[in-house]
């Protein structure tokens, strides 16, 4: 069961070939070993020979001795060998602190010198039973979702710092706030060394021409309409929240709400006909660097198509 979850976890979840080798180690030693409990149960099971019926010749006639058959000899039952299973159990913790250490060979990233980048894998919340606007909304689609769209390998290119790879991944089944955990707000977000995105999906019945009207008596002097695959889409600028906090004193203690880094929005409609729900799709560096609004459009033009709902149970 060992070896399965490691190989679940190389496959599946994209852990590298190290975890592949240590669980195929361990499936080929559980082989082994039912091999050996395999054959010592059949010796077990094997009936013993039936000694020879003697039949006493009558009295009456004379009987010529019976020549002696000489004894046959039996191969002698084939015992696990002690020393070969610790031989066994040696090489096998050889092989995993030899590909463990190899694995600290490698170069940062987890890859060959090819200098190929491998996108973080999602960390997403499984074990958590879905919120009930989930339920009550059958189309949303969750955190999980969403990272998987966004996580791909080449979004660092379309951040333009292709030599980057993603640090960390994730996806969380969010509510809206101020709506009492009515109204589904999936997020994802992959974090790079420059830029950090996220993705939502908001599914309230604001629209984005009602939301692109809002801004306007705020201050909306970066937002700009534009039209993205074929739907309404606005971009906006406003700052990050930024907390800190005190892990030294022992108490968690938290300073004031400062004022972060800006950020760059932008808002899609699920669809063209703007029938209220949106995508928002967010970059900002910690430097207050930002990418081109560019980069904003062909980020959302290269994920939003690949959404789909997972297997995941909406029950």
């Amino acid at each position: 069961m060992f070896g399965v979850r490691i190989l679940y976890m190389a496959l599946v979840d994209g852990e590298g070939w190290v975890p592949a080798v240590i669980g195929a180690v361990f499936l080929l030693g559980a082989a082994l070993r039912v091999r050996v409990v395999v054959h010592a149960l059949r010796a077990r099971r094997r009936p013993a020979p039936e000694a020879d019926e003697v039949t006493e010749p009558a009295p009456s006639a004379p009987v010529a001795p019976a020549p002696v058959a000489p004894a046959v000899r039996r191969p002698a039952e084939k015992k696990p060998n002690a020393f070969a299973q610790a031989f066994f159990a040696i090489g096998l913790f050889a092989v995993i602190g030899g590909a463990l250490w190899i694995e600290g060979k490698l170069p940062e990233d987890g890859t060959a010198a090819t200098g190929a980048s491998r996108p973080a894998a999602c960390r997403l919340d499984e074990d958590e039973k879905l919120p009930g606007a989930y339920r009550s909304t059958p189309e949303a689609v969750t955190g999980a979702d969403l990272c998987r769209a966004l996580n791909r390998p080449e979004l660092p290119e379309l951040l333009g710092t292709p030599t980057e790879r993603s640090v960390y991944a994730s996806g969380t089944d969010n509510t809206a706030p101020l709506t009492d955990r009515k109204v589904a707000q999936p997020e994802a977000r992959v974090e790079f060394e420059t830029y950090t995105v996220e993705l939502s999906a908001t599914y309230k019945q604001l629209t984005v021409a009602q939301y692109a009207k809002l801004t306007r008596y705020g201050d909306g002097r970066d937002a700009r309409n534009l039209t993205v695959l074929g739907r309404p889409a606005l971009l906006t600028s406003d700052h990050m929240m930024k907390i800190q906090f005190d892990l030294g004193s022992g108490e968690g203690a938290s300073g004031p709400v400062e004022q972060g880094p800006l950020a760059r929005t932008l808002t899609v409609a699920f669809d063209g006909k703007d029938r209220g729900g949106s995508y928002d799709l967010t970059v900002w560096s910690e430097s207050g660097l930002l990418p081109e609004d560019s980069a904003l459009v062909d980020i959302a033009e290269a994920v939003l198509p690949g959404i789909t709902r997972g297997t995941r149970d909406q029950d």
